[in-house]
Parts: C-alpha cells; structure tokens; sequence
C-alpha cells in the first residue's frame, strides 16, 4: 500500500480510502462489511470514509463498531455533517450549533474520542462563512477532531474561506472531497489548481462512476442483475449513458495493454495526480477492495494516457 500525506497538514492516509455511501448501514448487510473492512485493513488500508447522513447514523455505528477492534492509531477516520439529521430547521447545515451537536453525535455512533477528519459535506450559503470555519477551529481546539475539510466546494467558496482563515488564524482546511473520475474532469480547471496553491488534498469519490468504469455495464446489454443499478437502494444516482458505456468499451485494450482490470485503470488513473491523496472507493464484497486496492502504484505509461485524453476528450 502507498501512503500520501492529506495536504499539507494532515496525516499520512492509504492512496485508497473505504467509503460507506449507500452501502455499510443500508442495502449491505454488516457481515459483508466487516468482511470488506476486515479485507481493507490487512491490505494496508488505514483509511475509512463515513457520513452521519448515510442511513441516519447507521453507516456511521456499523463502521465504528467494526473499526473498534483495530488500535485507534493504526487508522484515519473521518466523517460528514450538513444534510439533514431530523425534522427540526436546526438539524441540517453548517451553523455553529449544527456543527457542534453532530460532532458530539458522530462520535457517540462511532465509538470514539475523536475523528481524524469532520468534513463539511455541502457549502451552506444560509450561514455566514465564518461561523462555519470558527466552529471547525473550536473543535480542533478541544481535540474532538485532529482536522477538517469540505465536498463539493467551489473554487470561490475555497479562496473565500482560505482568506478567512488566514485573516483570523483559524486552524486550515486540510482537504476537499469532489466527485472526479475519467467522466467528470470539471475539478481540473479550477479547484485542483488552487487546492495545489492552497496545500489542500484531494479525497475524491465515486472514482469509477459507480461501477460504469469497471466496465460492467455494456452498451444495449441487460444490467447485471448484483450490480448497483439493479438495486434501488444503492442506484439513486447512477445514469447508464450508452455514449459513455461505448467510451469505456475502449478502454478494454488500453487495460489489458497494461496488465490492468478497467477497475485498477480508472483509480490509476486518478492516482497519477500527486495533489490527490486518496481515491475513495465502495465495496460490497472483499474481492472488490482487493481489487481496488490493486490499482496502487501503477504508472500509466504516457501513450496510454494520451490515449484515455483521446477517448473521453480530456486535455490534449
């Protein structure tokens, strides 16, 4: 396993991060993820990704329970809050009081003392900025969390939130979490360069588009009856799009050229960036994780990058 530092202040984490969105907690059964995290820490994996949102809180008690027989240093933890978590205006956001009582929350779920990493897991323009980000120092502060981050910020959001904490000398953002993948290159333009300036890490998700890049899925196929799209539990958000199933179709022999599954393709891929500190990935089965897990330290060779820019009209 290859370890990058998240940003410039933060731990050491595995290039690959177990995710739990729309998995542990909700449509996998707790059996198959132990078997998946269990898989994941004798991999080397140190690194587990949850949210207090993923199946209310559920998501967050099944990981915890099964992380707890690990010693508590050996692994980076990290969490979410914003979406809402119950039925009052003041359950949901990033206002101080959310903030502060979803920390407490998450903590109490999962089983520890403190988290690695407390994300802010949406921009919320109904609470002043730096209320948010003083809220995220006080916690630093108290040793509930060692640091925090945010997903799905925009550039100007970022460069707005850096000034403040510059300004008021509020402990840093340490990462941001985007959707990235060979069919989602927006990042590239605007946040990779800054989060690059700013020292901030990448963790992105859904590096394989939910299973599209994995090559599952085949043009004017019948879906797999155990994939992700046959399941209305975990396909909330995923749109088979025959355009691209017909694009990933040609990165067949560009894997096999290199000795790679489409899977290990796709997270090498991601890796090749040095400001991405680690791809996060899901997984129903420990075959999946070993799998994933074996994308670490591939170097794509130039032609068969060049040939993936050609394929999905990345930057030539």
């Amino acid at each position: 396993m290859e370890y990058r530092q998240l940003g410039q202040y933060g731990p050491k984490v595995s290039a690959v991060c177990l995710g739990s969105w729309l998995t542990y907690g909700g449509a996998t059964e707790e059996a198959q993820a132990r078997a998946c995290i269990e898989r994941a820490y004798e991999l080397g994996i140190n690194f587990f990704d949850t949210a207090n949102v993923y199946a209310q809180g559920e998501g967050e008690r099944v990981v915890g329970r099964i992380l707890r027989q690990f010693p508590r240093p050996s692994y980076v933890l990290a969490t979410k809050v914003y979406f809402p978590m119950g039925p009052s205006a003041q359950d949901r956001g990033l206002s101080r009081r959310h903030i502060l009582e979803q920390c407490d929350a998450s903590l109490t779920r999962l089983g520890v003392e403190y988290l690695d990493l407390y994300q802010a897991h949406r921009y919320d323009p109904t609470v002043p900025l730096e209320e948010t980000l003083r809220a995220f120092d006080q916690l630093v502060r108290q040793g509930k969390i060692r640091h925090y981050g945010v997903s799905e910020w925009s550039r100007a959001q970022l460069a707005q939130a850096h000034d403040l904490i510059q300004q008021h000398h509020l402990a840093p953002i340490i990462s941001d979490q985007p959707y990235y993948n060979l069919l989602a290159r927006e990042i590239e333009k605007e946040i990779l360069p800054f989060c690059r300036q700013a020292g901030i890490g990448i963790i992105n998700f859904s590096p394989l588009a939910q299973g599209v890049l994995t090559g599952k899925y085949k043009p004017g196929a019948q879906v797999p009856a155990d994939s992700r799209a046959s399941d209305p539990r975990q396909n909330r958000f995923l749109t088979l799009d025959a355009d691209q199933l017909a694009r990933v179709q040609k990165l067949v022999p560009l894997a096999q050229a290199e000795g790679l599954t489409l899977a290990r393709l796709a997270l090498a891929w991601c890796l090749r960036l040095p400001e991405l500190s680690s791809v996060i990935i899901g997984a129903t089965r420990p075959s999946q994780v070993e799998d994933n897990a074996g994308a670490v330290g591939k170097k794509l060779t130039p032609a068969t990058l060049q040939a993936i820019d050609q394929i999905f009209e990345g930057p030539q």
